[in-house]
């Protein structure tokens, strides 16, 4: 087995990394909206890359490598699309819902409200007629003046929007290019490894290739388990749009709590118009609260923490972080990115170990026992 080179910590080289490292944070936020939609792209080649390579061997070398490009990223795409199109029927059915059901809902909420507010010995009249004539004449406004409304919000957020729309087009196109040169980016990135470390190199990518498939295979079990959870849920309580809610919630807990708020609101709307009860309230309180405690003791824990080592406050540091350093997009990168982190920690910890700063003082207590002796 070869040896490793040893580590010598001396002030000058911590404080030479410590200045690489604080110019290297001080870049990524200084470009992190520019960074982020490559990040990404990035994240996403290094899942499909392996897909690339299983259909390349399967249809030989007389098809070029670049259909096989393609196609797996057309998959990617059609994945995508297929989730946010299991928004569509539930907002087909709910509109015609939400138009029928408004005005009843706040006759009711006023006529519950009114009655508390005066045994409480407050003044107070809520009249729901002007908010309700409003949301009725938005809720029945047609689809030119809806599309008005859409162009000049647009312009007003121009900027929002045209970042929202460049990344939709540009993480695509640079996922296109990793993957077709996906091996000759590694391989620059490789040369660069000094040949005394290489062997180190070696062993920490493959270690974090280990955890990274690890945590991408954890996190696809979870989310394949969440979503038949949640629509047989709430089939049971006898939502209508139970299996696309249902199905929408457990593939999209992959954007931690953003998609789980999001499932949750659906199925109380759903719920609301439907049953017009307290009968949502409860459907939604059993169903999504069991999924929580099922997602944060059982398969999130099992599937996905104890593969990768992650204690759950480093989650939701993790989260926070990369949240405020990268938006949204940072949210999504916080897991994997962090399970490298914790690979790298781990081999600093050891190299922290293995170092003279570390064992120094206990050889040299050593060596003054054995003179005194």
């Amino acid at each position: 087995m070869p040896q490793r080179p040893s580590v010598t910590f001396t002030p000058q080289r911590l404080a030479a990394w410590a200045g690489v490292a604080l110019a290297l944070m001080g870049v990524l936020w200084l470009l992190a909206p520019v960074l982020a939609p490559f990040g990404v792209a990035a994240m996403l080649a290094y899942a499909l890359h392996p897909m690339v390579r299983r259909l390349q061997a399967v249809m030989g070398a007389r098809v070029p490598a670049i259909v096989s490009v393609v196609l797996v990223e057309l998959m990617a795409l059609v994945a995508v699309v297929g989730l946010a199109l299991l928004l569509v029927p539930v907002l087909v059915r709910e509109w015609p819902l939400i138009q029928q059901q408004i005005p009843l809902l706040m006759d009711r909420l006023q006529n519950s409200i009114n009655p508390l507010l005066t045994q409480w010995g407050l003044n107070i009249s809520l009249d729901m007629g002007s908010l309700k004539a409003q949301l009725m004449k938005y809720l029945s406004a047609n689809r030119e003046d809806l599309l008005d409304s859409a162009l000049s919000s647009l312009k007003l957020g121009g900027s929002v929007a045209m970042a929202v729309l460049g990344n939709a087009v540009l993480i695509p196109v640079a996922l296109f290019y990793l993957l077709s040169d996906w091996d000759r980016v590694v391989g620059s990135v490789v040369v660069l490894v000094p040949p005394p470390w290489r062997g180190r190199y070696d062993t920490f990518m493959h270690e974090c290739d280990l955890v990274l498939g690890q945590y991408l295979r954890g996190q696809l079990l979870v989310m394949l388990a969440l979503a038949v959870f949640y629509a047989m849920g709430l089939a049971l309580f006898g939502l209508e749009l139970a299996l696309p809610i249902g199905v929408f919630t457990g593939l999209a807990v992959f954007v931690p709590y953003l998609g789980f708020g999001v499932g949750l609101l659906l199925a109380l709307l759903a719920g609301l118009l439907q049953f017009a009860s307290l009968k949502a309230l409860v459907m939604v309180g059993v169903v999504f609260g069991i999924g929580q405690l099922v997602e944060s003791f059982v398969l999130t824990p099992r599937l996905v923490g104890e593969r990768i080592g992650l204690h759950p406050l480093a989650v939701i540091f993790a989260l926070l972080a990369f949240g405020q350093l990268l938006g949204f997009i940072g949210v999504l990168m916080a897991l994997p990115a962090s399970a490298v982190l914790l690979v790298a920690l781990r081999r600093m910890r050891q190299d922290y170990f293995d170092s003279d700063l570390y064992s120094a003082p206990a050889a040299a207590r050593t060596s003054e026992g054995t003179d005194a002796a």
